[in-house]
């Protein structure tokens, strides 16, 4: 994907960014910048620190040291600042998670229309008309059926669910969007069909992405901008095609000869 042309400034800064569990890296001295519209795949092998590198940066967990910057109203807010109060909000209406549990992204028994029409409500709906209306098209978008709007998500299919969870935190037009193996543990049919949709909701809605992905095919297809991670540290960062089109680091080499050989 050709990186996005932008001069705007930066919409998340990671500065120094470290967690340590003991004598254990989750992971260190991570810098990065996220701009609006771009997404940014952090790659590795299980245990690499991606995954705590996106609950840092989504304010998940705490950092050991470093900081995460937000742009926001009044320009870049450290996170750790907030009150609780701010933090909610802004995971309610600016951010958005996409999990790959999709039942940890879900509120299980509630409603398909409910479980998006929650999100619109955070941000100040409040016409019930107007709601169930705008959760049918986002339904419609993720290709569920309008009539399964009632359902709760335990009727539903594990990529429905995955879509399910889409529509609920794109619904509001975030800003920007975590995304933790969006993909993983569904049939590859399953998971081509979700990718083209993921790619096309994100381009629409113009947000900045932050995708943790062990696959460098969802990396290649979905992100600008590509960060491989090894024991917590970030060893290699790049546009994506150049990155895994001529590798520099014998690991990141690793990775994408393994891909080629599968």
């Amino acid at each position: 994907m050709a990186a996005p042309l932008s001069d705007e400034a930066p919409l998340l800064v990671a500065e120094g960014l470290s967690r340590l569990y003991g004598a254990r890296i989750g992971c260190t001295d991570v810098d990065l910048e996220v701009y609006p519209g771009e997404v940014l795949a952090v790659v590795g092998e299980s245990g690499s620190g991606k995954s705590t590198l996106l609950s840092l940066l989504s304010t998940e967990l705490a950092p050991t040291s470093g900081r995460v910057l937000y742009r926001m109203d009044n320009g870049l807010r450290d996170l750790s600042a907030l009150s609780e109060a701010e933090r909610r909000l802004l995971l309610r209406t600016q951010w958005g998670f996409v999990r790959q549990n999709a039942e940890q992204g879900l509120r299980m028994a509630v409603s398909a229309g409910g479980n998006v029409g929650e999100r619109l409500m955070a941000v100040g709906w409040r016409n019930y008309g107007d709601i169930r209306a705008e959760a049918t098209s986002w339904l419609d978008r993720v290709e569920i059926a309008a009539d399964r709007i009632d359902d709760d998500p335990r009727a539903f299919s594990g990529g429905m669910r995955q879509r399910l969870q889409i529509a609920r935190n794109l619904v509001t037009r975030p800003r920007l969007v975590f995304m933790d193996e969006p993909t993983g543990g569904l049939d590859v049919s399953v998971q081509a069909r979700l990718l083209d949709l993921i790619r096309s909701l994100v381009s629409d809605l113009g947000a900045a992405v932050i995708i943790v992905t062990h696959d460098l095919a969802v990396a290649r297809l979905l992100s600008h901008r590509i960060m491989v991670m090894r024991h917590g540290r970030v060893i290699e960062a790049g546009l994506t095609d150049q990155v895994l089109d001529d590798p520099q680091e014998p690991y990141t080499q690793l990775l994408v000869a393994s891909v080629l050989a599968a």
